[in-house]
């Protein structure tokens, strides 16, 4: 394998990407060419906001070639076209064989959730701790433990048994809430998402845990809950307000992730005509609202 190496300016990346994804690239990469130093940028996206942009003002691109000769070949090649001006080459050098699978295991260990409760890769053992565990490997839905939103549902979960209670998991991603309170002992619980991959994802890391649920598409979500867990961002987390408010029984609690410690205020506006949002937790920037629902 040989890895071909550009610095390229903002406006030339996405061209850039794209011709070397032509001349057979295995790989594409980019990333910010000033990372780790004073001018360093960061770059995020959320719903309702507008999309961030293909590359850093200035970019590293990296290409992943099978042969030496490939990567020569598109050096030259990309050099000769006008879209070139403005970028470096860095070089072209050789990565070592590994095995890649056993190397991106290795970087997922097991999440120490609470003391007694663990999120664990299917291909680790469970900590001699871990009396309650979810078996979870990471994938393409969101949701495996390791993000401090999700870890901090996680704990109030732990924190909170839902015990005997009606659960809806909205945004499920991988399902690890709704499986977590399943674990904890809730009763019938709902795992719904916009993404048919995410609804599959949950299916099967239920069937892999032994949890009995009900996974599907925002429409499978009726009547009211004893419990609502809503872990995505915070502008879906507005516009969602009405909904999950509806779906709150009198007494149930509501509990909200994917909030920046700098959002609270707008939740609160948001949720403010029908239930009081408090900040229960704080991690890492990351902040968890919960609220109970008025009792008549």
């Amino acid at each position: 394998m040989y890895e071909l190496v550009l610095h390229v300016p903002e406006e030339g990346v996405e061209l850039v990407s794209d011709a070397l994804e032509s001349l057979d690239a295995l790989s594409v990469s980019v990333e910010d060419a000033d990372a780790l130093t004073p001018q360093e940028h960061a770059m995020f996206g959320e719903p309702g906001l507008p999309a961030p942009k293909a590359g850093w003002q200035r970019s590293t691109v990296t290409a992943l070639f099978a042969e030496q000769a490939q990567a020569d070949d598109a050096a030259r090649l990309l050099q000769a076209q006008d879209f070139f001006d403005g970028c470096t080459l860095v070089g072209i050098r050789p990565v070592a064989d590994q095995d890649w699978v056993r190397l991106t295991q290795s970087q997922f260990d097991p999440v120490e959730i609470t003391p007694s409760f663990w999120i664990v890769p299917t291909w680790h053992e469970p900590p001699a701790a871990a009396a309650q565990c979810l078996r979870l490997d990471p994938g393409l839905a969101f949701g495996t433990g390791t993000h401090p939103t999700t870890r901090m549902c996680l704990r109030w979960i732990a924190a909170h048994p839902p015990t005997a209670q009606r659960v809806l998991d909205y945004g499920c991603g991988s399902g690890i809430l709704a499986m977590a309170a399943r674990l904890f002992g809730a009763g019938e619980t709902d795992a719904v998402d916009i993404d048919p991959s995410a609804v599959s994802s949950t299916q099967v890391n239920a069937v892999a845990n032994h949890v009995q649920l009900n996974a599907g598409l925002p429409d499978l979500a009726q009547g009211t809950y004893q419990l609502v867990l809503a872990n995505i961002l915070a502008t879906p987390l507005k516009v969602l307000a009405p909904l999950l408010c509806a779906r709150l029984a009198p007494g149930a609690s509501l509990v909200l992730a994917g909030i920046l410690s700098r959002q609270a205020e707008e939740l609160q506006q948001a949720y403010a005509p029908w239930v009081q949002l408090v900040v229960a937790d704080e991690q890492e920037g990351w902040i968890l609202m919960t609220a109970t629902a008025p009792t008549p």
